[in-house]
């Protein structure tokens, strides 16, 4: 087990100034993007109706990772975050494979979102390649994020305000037209009323679907990452995770029945390769003028909001691992914002490389979500195991902040994550592609931590 004050202590020299009301929003803001507007007609298709509890499972898992995490971010307020938790409570190796998979991931998953992004300007122009939106996008949100943290803070508020509240206005609307307030009453004969009724493609349908939903949520633990750059993070991170958790709960199962509901599932939902948002959909057949084209704004803010925020995620994750002697020292340098430049930059390098795959195929976006989720769930799986040490290590009195069920959320958790894995792999239509790159990630990164071990024993 590490020395946890002498890890806190590598990290020193970032700027603590992202507020309270910010940091919700970026957690919103990165748990919010291209999987709820774009991913989930992936699950629509799988699911149906059923989409809806496929949606609720997922939120379940996220649940006792985000309970997880606030416990230990509001004792270790760091950049690294799990990355720190891991190699503080599990092993140095832990620490290791986190932070780069993590970093792996995230940078697969903005390229994922500057895919999407790029898909959503086809609607107004139709003839521009999405490779171009994308890789332009992806300039744009690395520029950024190489200034300063407060002005990241700023352009994130904004831009998961204009988002949140699309969904707030969504879900009004939407009940108001299912129930007839003020308006002719659609019903929810779409529910249960199409071929197959609630559940067509039975439980294996929403098991699937369940994948996607995970990946929806994934982002929702950059508010511990931000621990380090946040004032007064004892109040401020546990307080932010519980409201958010409960949030994207409500956002998450309200908006997606309001999207099956108002239109059948036959409609919104997609096999492997994506078109169009579902919820441009339902605003297509609303009837309201210009309607679609706004909504179709709005999950383009929200694919650049996501975007921004896991930019500053892989830039955080690069720095947490060259202050722990894991990657070269530039990388680990702040200028006089408190910005890691080098870090953000070569993150950038990265994304702008991925974001370029949409050119080689129209199915980009679902292998780039396959890949990225896989090192999602290892991610997750890591961050409940180091929960479960730093209880063993911190008695629950001692802790200014305790999560409910504790260890049986975490093992559920755990086994639901094994067993997305395992479909994953399984899976001989696209999911298989996660395995086939990310089993050869983690044996690569082994291989490498294993050098630097025989390198650096007495840091081992």
């Amino acid at each position: 087990m590490a020395n946890r004050d002498e890890i806190a202590e590598r990290e020193h020299g970032l700027q603590q100034s992202l507020s309270r009301r910010q940091i919700v929003m970026i957690g919103l803001g990165g748990a919010i993007g291209t999987g709820l507007f774009a991913g989930s007609s992936l699950a629509i298709g799988y699911a149906g109706p059923a989409v809806i509890v496929s949606y609720a499972i997922a939120a379940l898992i996220a649940a006792a990772m985000v309970f997880s995490l606030s416990e230990m971010a509001v004792v270790h307020p760091s950049a690294g975050s799990f990355g720190v938790y891991a190699e503080t409570y599990l092993n140095r190796w832990s620490g290791f494979v986190v932070r780069y998979t993590y970093w792996m991931a995230q940078v697969i998953a903005v390229g994922g979102e500057a895919t999407a992004a790029g898909v959503y300007m086809t609607f107004w122009f139709p003839h521009i390649p999405v490779w171009v939106w994308s890789v332009s996008f992806a300039l744009i949100v690395v520029y950024f994020n190489a200034r300063s943290v407060k002005n990241f803070g700023t352009i994130e508020y904004w831009l998961a305000l204009i988002k949140v509240s699309a969904i707030v206005i969504f879900i009004i609307l939407g009940a108001a037209t299912i129930f007839g307030i003020g308006m002719p009453a659609t019903g929810l004969h779409n529910l249960t009323g199409l071929p197959g009724g609630f559940m067509p493609m039975g439980f294996s349908g929403v098991w699937m679907a369940v994948v996607v939903g995970i990946f929806s949520f994934s982002g929702i633990e950059v508010i511990a990452v931000t621990s380090g750059e946040t004032a007064n993070p004892e109040k401020a991170i546990p307080a932010a995770l519980r409201t958010m958790a409960i949030r994207l709960f409500l956002f998450y199962v309200l908006a997606l029945t309001i999207v099956v509901a108002f239109v059948p599932w036959t409609e919104t939902g997609a096999t492997k390769v994506i078109t169009a948002s579902p919820f441009v959909k339902v605003f297509e057949h609303s009837g309201i003028m210009h309607a679609a084209g706004i909504m179709n704004f709005v999950v383009l803010s929200a694919a650049l909001s996501s975007m921004n925020t896991n930019v500053y995620l892989c830039s955080r994750m690069l720095f947490s691992l060259s202050r722990d002697g894991f990657a070269p020292r530039m990388l680990g340098k702040l200028t006089r914002s408190g910005t890691p430049l080098v870090a953000t930059l070569l993150s950038g390098g990265g994304i702008l490389c991925v974001s370029a795959v949409s050119k080689l195929t129209p199915m980009a976006y679902t292998y780039l979500f396959g890949i990225a989720l896989f090192g999602a769930i290892v991610v997750w799986m890591i961050v409940m195991c180091s929960h479960i040490g730093f209880r063993r290590a911190n008695p629950p009195e001692t802790l200014p902040v305790r999560m409910p069920l504790f260890p049986y959320l975490q093992i559920v958790g755990l086994c639901l994550l094994a067993a997305i894995l395992v479909t994953m792999g399984l899976d001989d239509t696209a999911w298989n592609v996660s395995w086939l790159v990310g089993v050869p990630w983690l044996l690569m990164l082994s291989l490498a931590y294993w050098l630097w071990h025989r390198r650096q024993p007495d840091r081992a």
